[in-house]
């Protein structure tokens, strides 16, 4: 189940970085969506490798595969299952690493838990297992289209420094990505996710709260490090009466004027936009030398080759999202089934 995500609205990912393909399998989706290979388009291209001076050059064309659950262009309601194949890898680039476990990787804890593990590009824990999650977050966010709920994410800081619009744009962010590239070296970034249209009631009170599944699907995707939702770890600094959300009525709807609290109240939604910040750490795939040890324990250095990104957020944004609308459809899903008798 550790590659399983969701209880009735419920995706499983599989393959590897250097595999024949990667995709997942989703059970749950409901019957008579409309679905084809162009819906998927858009969102995979904002994934895609090889695009931009500091992404990744490792190209994939990303053509998606609908191998069931589809007939005449809609949705049966009997499992989906996706697939994207893998064709730019060039799995020579890690010969060298079989027997090292990388620095900031998941080398060492696979093997650990498995006893053995893919070293060809992280093989599980590549950030090419994202592709399947955009799969899925697709089909996720079509549902959520139906209900009128916007999921949208961007890079707010890269390096510690402030970003609005373009990172391209800011020649601070431009210059210190022209450092790293340079000194083989990554940094690491900052996302906000928000979450509008969602209305009040949805989510539960204890054990499966709507900020604590939310945190959850953010901090499954590889290189997460943190996530608050409104005023965040700034809350701790605050006086009650700075922090609480006086409620207001306007036109007979019951609001906030403030949103400290991030639209979720004891694990439900409040109707208020809900907002996430995640954070990305530095990419530890880097050309600088570094020191580690063997599988045998004995002192190595190593210097990793290949092509890798320098900052994860620019092409972890829609990775986001997918997660975000993946467990909200979830979540509305369980929020039904609770109101059978009601």
């Amino acid at each position: 189940m550790s590659s399983t995500f969701g209880k009735l609205f419920c995706i499983t990912t599989f393959g590897e970085s250097h595999g024949t393909a990667v995709g997942c399998v989703i059970d749950g989706c409901p019957a008579g969506l409309f679905l084809s290979r162009d819906d998927f388009a858009a969102d995979m291209a904002r994934r895609r490798p090889g695009h931009g001076a500091f992404a990744s050059a490792r190209r994939e064309d990303d053509e998606v595969e609908i191998l069931s659950g589809v007939f005449d262009g809609k949705t049966l309601g009997t499992p989906i299952a996706l697939m994207v194949r893998n064709t730019g890898h060039n799995s020579a680039d890690y010969d060298d690493l079989r027997h090292v476990y990388r620095p900031g990787h998941a080398d060492f804890t696979y093997m650990a838990k498995y006893g053995l593990r893919d070293h060809r590009g992280g093989g599980r824990a590549s950030g090419r297992e994202t592709a399947a999650r955009v799969l899925a977050g697709v089909v996720a966010k079509k549902i959520l289209e139906k209900m009128e709920v916007a999921v949208t994410a961007q890079v707010t800081a890269i390096g510690g420094i402030t970003i609005t619009g373009d990172f391209m744009q800011n020649a601070q962010v431009v210059a210190l990505l022209e450092d790293c590239k340079q000194n083989g070296d990554s940094i690491g970034s900052q996302v906000v996710c928000s979450i509008v249209g969602l209305k009040s009631g949805i989510g539960a009170p204890v054990a499966h709260k709507l900020s604590a599944d939310l945190a959850a699907a953010m901090h499954s995707i590889g290189g997460v490090k943190g996530v608050e939702f409104g005023a965040g770890f700034a809350a701790a600094d605050m006086h009650g009466t700075q922090h609480n959300d006086p409620f207001v009525a306007l036109g007979g709807i019951i609001t906030k004027s403030t949103n400290n609290a991030g639209g979720i109240l004891g694990g439900i939604s409040d109707g208020d936009e809900i907002i996430m910040r995640i954070a990305f750490k530095p990419p530890p795939s880097i050309a600088a030398a570094q020191s580690t040890v063997d599988t045998d324990g004995k002192p190595a250095q190593i210097t990793i080759k290949g092509r890798h990104d320098p900052v994860i957020a620019p092409r972890a944004c829609v990775v986001v999202e997918a997660m975000a609308a993946i467990t909200l459809v979830d979540h509305i899903m369980l929020d039904n089934a609770g109101r059978i008798l009601s």
